[in-house]
């Protein structure tokens, strides 16, 4: 049975999820075909939307759409998101280095707040974010930003061990510690590359 598709997101967004779901579900089976117009029929729209999603799917790592050919399941998801996850680390180890070479940079405020136990940053970033801008090398930001929206589907992580890990993370930033906040980034996102492992691949 099809995903019901929400009225509050956009008719192309919710197209996204519902397929989303079901090939994280084995619904939908590497390599399955997935033709525009029996997914517009399906959902009950035309097949615009139904093109939006299938490219934000590609976007994503979900799908495989080759010309002529059409849309297919990607049969390398797993695999290419694990190798995402790990070159993600790599990326953010040497953003929090950098972060911490620069105490903070334009946002030493935020992370000093995070650092003292704030559970939200003021700015209302998200914790990593403000790391790679911290960072102030805006390459490594463009790069990660774009790494992170392909695998967001696959973390997961304990949130009392994430605040817990971020204050640590904040602290050895805002006191320049670069080689303890390079550590401490490796070891937080290991956590998220072995649930990975745990939900995703098989044993």
């Amino acid at each position: 049975m099809a995903e019901p598709v929400s009225k509050e997101e956009s008719t192309g967004d919710s197209i996204a999820h519902a397929l989303r779901a079901e090939i994280l579900a084995g619904r939908l089976t590497a390599g399955a075909r997935l033709i525009e117009e029996s997914i517009a029929k399906q959902y009950g729209v035309s097949r615009v939307p139904v093109r939006e999603a299938l490219n934000r799917l590609q976007s994503e790592g979900f799908v495989t759409i080759v010309r002529y050919r059409g849309a297919a399941v990607s049969e390398t998801l797993v695999q290419d998101s694990h190798e995402l996850l790990q070159i993600r680390r790599g990326l953010e180890i040497l953003s929090a280095r950098l972060a911490a070479e620069n105490r903070g940079g334009a946002v030493a405020a935020e992370l000093a707040a995070v650092a003292e136990g704030h559970d939200e940053p003021h700015g209302g970033r998200p914790f990593h974010e403000l790391v790679s801008v911290a960072s102030g090398n805006r390459q490594l930001q463009e790069m990660l930003a774009g790494i992170n929206r392909r695998v967001q589907w696959s973390l997961g992580h304990n949130p009392h061990a994430s605040t817990s890990d971020h204050r640590v993370l904040a602290i050895a930033i805002v006191n320049g510690s670069a080689m303890q906040a390079g550590y401490l980034m490796d070891e937080h996102l290991r956590r998220d590359e072995q649930y990975f492992v745990d939900a995703f691949e098989p044993e």
